[in-house]
């Protein structure tokens, strides 16, 4: 028999445990069931978008340390796991079937949905069929056959000739080969599925788009502006993709109510302020700043005095804040 496919190994058990937190704890806040929390933890189940940041935002964690690397305990786990699934599925003749079938697809000129659509099934259904992962029931076959138009038989001793021929060892051999893969971008790992590998790319590419630094919290009369991308939040629609942009937590009382309390201010690093704007003035240079520093911050309206020089104005009490970055808000947002 075989077992369900791993398609997103993760980190998520692990930061679960080290947050002291149970697994029916973090079904409720993610809204989940408690079968479906297990089977992403054991990475047999996908998660779209908006369930990994949710998680990420439960368990207090980074959306890059939900993904494997190559340095990480779990990975000689997975990494075994996927080998032995991969020798027990070939012993049970599922890899020479699949093969086989690729073989009789691509000889056809089907496309992999074409196939599936024509054998009515879905197309995860007959990809695993394809890699052999996945056995194939007695009221499958028949359609399955007929779909390329031989009766089981005929389909079963095609493969089977194709195999005493060796003319599947190329194909279960390049199925081997493409045990590869990259969980996070630019961290090859050997040993887990290339469709796994494809599938957290893109989706870490694709949830790592909408999320935004939290780089500044206030702190009594100031806010502590600190470069680092531990506190991340979804970032409003048109603000998605801009590399520059970060979010600081306003210090309300200090603008004299002009930005409410609970709410994000959203800057540009790479729009610098001009005279009128509202902006985010740290008293250090962003550029130069690294995620070990810190500085202090203020939201202030840009003015320029007689001289020429321009400087950032607040209130409660009024203050003038000579700052040596100064990057423009481009939105405020309310939680």
């Amino acid at each position: 028999m075989a077992q369900e496919e791993i398609i997103f190994p993760n980190n998520i058990r692990n930061i679960r445990l080290a947050n002291g937190m149970k697994m029916t704890e973090l079904a409720r806040q993610a809204n989940l069931s408690l079968s479906a929390v297990s089977k992403i933890e054991k990475g047999v189940r996908r998660l779209n978008q908006k369930q990994l940041l949710n998680i990420c935002n439960i368990l207090g964690c980074k959306l890059s340390d939900i993904f494997i690397k190559e340095s990480d305990a779990v990975a000689d786990q997975w990494q075994n796991e996927i080998k032995r699934r991969l020798n027990d599925n070939e012993d049970s003749g599922l890899k020479i079937f699949g093969s086989g079938l690729r073989k009789i697809r691509q000889q056809s000129g089907k496309t992999i949905a074409q196939a599936a659509k024509d054998a009515g099934m879905t197309l995860s259904v007959y990809h695993k069929i394809e890699v052999g992962q996945r056995e194939i029931y007695q009221n499958e076959i028949e359609p399955l056959a007929e779909s390329f138009a031989y009766s089981v038989d005929a389909m079963l001793d095609k493969i089977a000739n194709m195999y005493k021929a060796g003319e599947l060892t190329k194909q279960i051999n390049k199925v081997k080969e493409r045990v590869k893969s990259v969980l996070v971008p630019g961290n090859p790992l050997s040993g887990l599925d290339v469709h796994s590998s494809l599938y957290g790319a893109k989706l870490y590419d694709s949830a790592r788009k909408k999320l935004v630094p939290v780089f500044g919290v206030p702190n009594g009369k100031s806010i502590v502006f600190k470069k680092t991308d531990k506190t991340m939040i979804v970032a409003p629609m048109p603000l998605e993709g801009h590399k520059g942009v970060y979010a600081v937590i306003p210090n309300s009382k200090r603008l004299g109510g002009f930005i409410p309390e609970k709410s994000y201010v959203f800057a540009d690093a790479e729009i610098p302020a001009q005279v009128g704007d509202l902006a985010v003035c740290l008293d250090t240079d962003f550029d130069a700043l690294t995620p070990s520093d810190s500085g202090n911050a203020q939201i202030a309206i840009i003015r320029q005095d007689s001289k020429g020089k321009i400087y950032g104005q607040i209130s409660s009490p009024e203050e003038k804040i000579i700052a040596k970055t100064m990057h423009k808000v481009v939105m405020i947002v309310m939680e």
